[in-house]
């Protein structure tokens, strides 16, 4: 079951990777046609930061799909780093989702839980492996 799990999760975040890159680009478009400064920021400014903003969430996703797509291709564990990278993905999609309720609403809440426990149970399923201690000859007991 973790290898459809990983998988799903992967694509799940290579579709979220697009539309935060395309959102990211209406806002530029939107804050470039406006014409207007905010706080004394230029909107060539704004629009620059958001296209880059869109491009590096963009990336970031697609990293953490990559991680995920191969730990179910190959059916391992990711690394130290991939479960650092996925764990700093769930927590950023737990702290966004908590976010959104307000800003959003309850559907963009939910999708972000979704992804949330897709990336938990990534991360569980290909948790530690439950191995039995091994023998080390000093510690074995001996007959008399």
């Amino acid at each position: 079951m973790r290898r459809p799990v990983a998988i799903v999760t992967a694509l799940v975040l290579f579709g979220e990777a697009v539309g935060i890159v395309l959102i990211n680009a209406v806002l530029a478009t939107v804050a470039e046609n406006q014409n207007m400064a905010l706080a004394g920021l230029e909107p060539d400014a704004m629009s620059a930061g958001t296209w880059a903003m869109g491009g590096v969430s963009g990336l970031l996703l697609v990293l953490c799909g990559l991680i995920a797509l191969i730990a179910g291709i190959r059916d391992r564990a990711p690394g130290r780093v991939g479960r650092i990278v996925l764990i700093g993905c769930a927590v950023v999609h737990g702290v966004l989702g908590a976010v959104t309720v307000g800003l959003v609403g309850w559907a963009a809440f939910a999708f972000m839980m979704v992804v949330l426990a897709l990336l938990v149970l990534t991360l569980l399923s290909y948790g530690p492996e439950t191995r039995p201690p091994a023998q080390r000859p000093e510690l074995t007991p001996t007959a008399p």
